[in-house]
């Protein structure tokens, strides 16, 4: 890809994520354009967008609670070494 082309499709995409972010800020979403940029590249690779929208819910109702979030974490690392 030559890098006229490249850079094109790089602002291409920056604008999207600026309006999307936009659109998240209008809606009080609550998502920086980092955060913004890795759903946006899950949904991409083919991650259910509901399905996303409701483990980020989930995981701010448990940062609330910093007790659930250290016992979602180490289930979550004790079951991924038993793979």
């Amino acid at each position: 890809m030559p890098p006229s082309e490249r850079a094109e499709k790089q602002a291409a995409a920056q604008q999207a994520v600026d309006i999307l972010h936009e659109i998240a800020t209008i809606l009080n979403c609550h998502l920086d354009r980092r955060t913004l940029s890795i759903c946006i590249s899950m949904i991409e690779n083919g991650v259910n967008p509901e399905a996303l929208a409701n483990v980020i819910k989930e995981l701010r109702v448990l940062g609330q609670d910093p007790q659930q979030l250290d016992a979602l974490v180490a289930n979550y690392l004790a079951s991924s070494r038993r793979r």
